[in-house]
């Protein structure tokens, strides 16, 4: 059992989102660079994009973690 308040969750929830939108966001710039190179890896490309698709998969379970800690009552 854990003694975290709900508005603990909900704030620690957002920070593991934030941290996810950032490393996906550095993801897509690798894609960018990747894509900017004279001969392009593209098995670098598939799994960057695999990375993202990770990233997505992560944020959407922890939005539904959001929808379930918000329907808490205190």
């Amino acid at each position: 059992m854990t003694t975290l308040t709900k508005q603990d969750k909900l704030q620690l929830i957002n920070s593991h989102k934030r941290s996810i939108e950032y490393s996906k966001y550095g993801l897509e710039l690798d894609i960018i660079q990747e894509n900017a190179k004279t001969t392009t890896n593209q098995e670098e490309i598939d799994r960057l994009t695999d990375l993202i698709e990770d990233a997505d998969n992560q944020l959407t379970a922890l939005n539904a973690e959001l929808a379930i800690v918000n329907a808490l009552t205190e």
